[in-house]
């Protein structure tokens, strides 16, 4: 609403409720008849009082946010969207690991197949789930809390600080708790880089992500299954696990970036996009490969070589 129209008017005085101790003792003593309202509640902060010569009341008027009020308000919304956020995402994270390890100890399912679905899922949930954290700049750290949080419990469990069997046997080969310190913390270390680093803003943490998650995950599941036929430069791979690697990685990517595409955070020249993810998805499987895994852990060799690969194709 308008107002200055009236305030050019001598009759009209404009008063914040803050004011309003002042009023009384000066006005209000002076003439008794004057309504003052007492009420502080009813009238919040964004409302002045209107005083018009010969009136007995005041009448609240509500005018608009000063910037700094909304800029604060707007900082509480975002604080209250990103905690929250965060207890959700946690509680999935957590839940999923605790699924997974009832299948495994029901005997639905295989260890192995357990902690490489456990590997896919968590990754790629974690992801999908950046969309319902708020726009503020903060909002990648609070993501970032979610493997902060599972870091840690690696660590304590990891030096034996503490027992949790259903996170050993949901996430190491061969429920050694030492095993928790290897691979698994370099994967969440992982999740921590990409969101704090890239967030939304790059398809680099996107593709690096789904590299290591969908690429790297699902190699493992077809190679054990289908991989009879070994690469000659590392018997310990199979032909079926790296196209597999190839081909899921190249998807999984595609699929996340169109994903964020859609919600408006990217936008790509399609045809552009698919052959850089191509070329990323060949790099990531070429160096997975390789005979490094006792000097370098896939959770960290394909992840970091997929963002140099992705920067160098979408860094322009």
């Amino acid at each position: 609403m308008s107002l200055s129209f009236l305030s050019s008017a001598p009759h009209v005085r404009f008063l914040p409720f803050s004011a309003l101790s002042i009023t009384r003792r000066h006005v209000g003593s002076a003439n008794p008849h004057v309504s003052i309202p007492t009420n502080r509640a009813a009238f919040p902060p964004s409302h002045i009082l209107l005083l018009c010569s010969g009136s007995t009341s005041f009448w609240p008027i509500r005018v608009s946010l000063t910037p700094q009020r909304v800029r604060v308000r707007a900082e509480v919304r975002y604080l209250l969207q990103d905690a929250g956020a965060t207890a959700a995402v946690l509680a999935g994270a957590y839940s999923l690991v605790l699924g997974f390890d009832s299948l495994t100890k029901r005997k639905l399912i295989q260890q192995n197949l357990s902690r490489k679905l456990v590997h896919i899922l968590s990754g790629l949930l974690f992801m999908i789930a950046w969309p319902i954290f708020s726009t503020s700049t903060e909002a990648r750290y609070f993501a970032s809390l979610v493997p902060l949080v599972n870091c840690l419990r690696l660590v304590v469990n990891g030096l034996s600080f503490a027992k949790d069997e259903g996170l050993v046997q949901s996430v190491t080969r061969e429920g050694n708790p030492e095993e928790l310190l290897r691979g698994p913390l370099f994967y969440v270390l992982m999740l921590i880089l990409s969101a704090v680093v890239f967030w939304r803003q790059s398809p680099i943490g996107v593709i690096s992500l789904s590299m290591m998650c969908g690429g790297d995950g699902v190699a493992d599941i077809i190679g054990r299954r289908f991989g009879s036929m070994k690469i000659f430069y590392n018997p310990k791979k199979s032909w079926a696990g790296s196209i597999s690697m190839f081909v899921f990685g190249f998807l999984v990517s595609v699929g996340m970036l169109y994903f964020y595409s859609i919600l408006g955070y990217f936008q790509l020249d399609w045809i552009e996009t698919v052959q850089r993810v191509a070329f990323v998805s060949l790099v990531a499987t070429v160096v997975e490969s390789l005979p490094i895994t006792e000097v370098v852990d896939d959770n960290i060799s394909v992840p970091l070589v997929s963002m140099v690969a992705a920067y160098l194709s979408f860094g322009d």
